[in-house]
């Protein structure tokens, strides 16, 4: 049985291969041709946009890789049973479950190697593609508003600890490749949601231990703190005197600022969360928890990065009855097609189901889990079927 393991599994890890490096050069074509139009502009040349399209495809290994075990096994599975190699095995006392648990196994190693690209490789190399093709380009990281990147945090008496003394909006113009902030503005509110200092730098440096040293600093500060009683007409139109007249401005070289922002945070507050990893997605769905800001399109994808992988097991699962079908002339070819369309539905019905998600405010995990939950039982009604039949 050991033996026929490593023959199953070389077979599957081959052909599994075979079809990953051919969607990854479907996918580095398109790439490139998407950059065309980009090069000979602000010196961008054609060997970047080579070196950006390359430093992807640790990206679009894990977004690929449960299609490419589909079709890979679905090959190898189609190919035992043209040449009744398949028919031999279960003469031979092989049960469906015994090759449903080699399937399993080898899965494993493809789950493992999803999670590694996804995890560890990708999160990384994305944000490098990025600050290339700025750096090519001599442009920097802006937000999706004209007026810049925003985020939020909570602003405590103590710096990182202590009691909840306000909020503080950052706005910042641009992240230069090298991770300096350019044109920062900060307004800092109190509990009370009253605007108590505005405070403008040229320039902003992660120093470490949560600090940010902004330079060329100017800072508006509203020192009027009154409150209103209710009814009061008088003291109205006093509160409003005294407004008027307490902003202190005052101009320092250099100032320290504590804060729960971090370069993590600001590079992952304007990315694609399909290119984070669940950790950095977990690290800021907590933060805008904290914040009180919307949560759900992160939730989503940090559960998807965790049961995505998984699907190759299921997807693995709808190959085996393939193995069934002794169809000859023409078997091979018909049965890759039928699995190509297959991994494309399963592809579709996982993004549809993240927006209705989205749109409908389902649970996150149900949201992630309910595609691959449904081609699992799609795999289980055709295994029923070809045992039946």
């Amino acid at each position: 049985m050991k033996i026929l393991q490593r023959y199953l599994a070389v077979s599957i890890l081959q052909a599994v291969a075979f079809v990953l490096v051919a969607f990854l050069a479907l996918q580095a074509f398109m790439d490139l041709t998407g950059e065309l139009p980009s090069i000979g502009k602000n010196g961008y040349a054609i060997q970047h946009a080579f070196l950006y399209v390359l430093i992807l495809l640790p990206g679009h290994v894990y977004e690929v890789m449960p299609l490419a075990a589909l079709i890979g096994t679905i090959y190898t599975m189609a190919q035992f049973a043209s040449t009744s190699e398949f028919t031999i095995m279960r003469a031979s006392s092989m049960s469906t479950g015994m090759v449903a648990w080699m399937l399993a196994k080898i899965g494993v190693v493809l789950v493992i190697v999803t999670f590694i690209f996804g995890e560890l490789i990708a999160p990384r190399t994305a944000p490098i593609a990025d600050k290339i093709k700025l750096a090519a380009r001599g442009a920097a990281i802006s937000g999706e508003f004209r007026s810049g990147m925003w985020t939020k945090d909570i602003v405590k008496s103590e710096g990182m600890t202590g009691t909840v003394t306000g909020s503080r909006f950052f706005n910042v113009r641009e992240v230069l490749p090298d991770g300096q902030l350019a044109d920062v503005k900060l307004y800092e509110f109190d509990t009370n949601f009253r605007l108590r200092s505005l405070t403008l730098a040229k320039s902003a440096t992660y120093q470490g231990d949560n600090t940010w040293r902004l330079a060329d600093v100017t800072e508006n500060l509203f020192t009027n703190s009154a409150l209103l009683k209710p009814g009061s007409e008088a003291n109205v139109e006093n509160h409003y005197a005294q407004a008027s007249s307490a902003v202190t401005t005052r101009h320092s070289d250099t100032l320290d600022l504590v804060s729960e922002i971090t370069p993590k945070i600001l590079s992952v507050s304007g990315a694609d969360p399909d290119r984070m990893s669940a950790n950095e997605l977990a690290v800021y769905t907590r933060h805008l928890q904290e914040n009180k800001q919307e949560t759900e399109r992160f939730k989503i994808a940090f559960w998807k990065k965790l049961f995505d992988p998984l699907a190759i097991f299921v997807l693995m699962a709808l190959a085996l009855p393939f193995a069934y079908l002794h169809t000859r002339a023409g078997g091979v070819s018909l049965k890759i097609f039928v699995g190509i369309m297959i991994g494309v539905s399963f592809l579709l019905i996982n993004t549809l189901f993240s927006h209705l998600g989205l749109l409908s405010t389902w649970p996150a995990i149900l949201t992630a889990i309910a595609p691959s939950a449904l081609f699992l039982l799609l795999a289980l009604g055709a295994l029923w079927w070809v045992e039946r039949h």
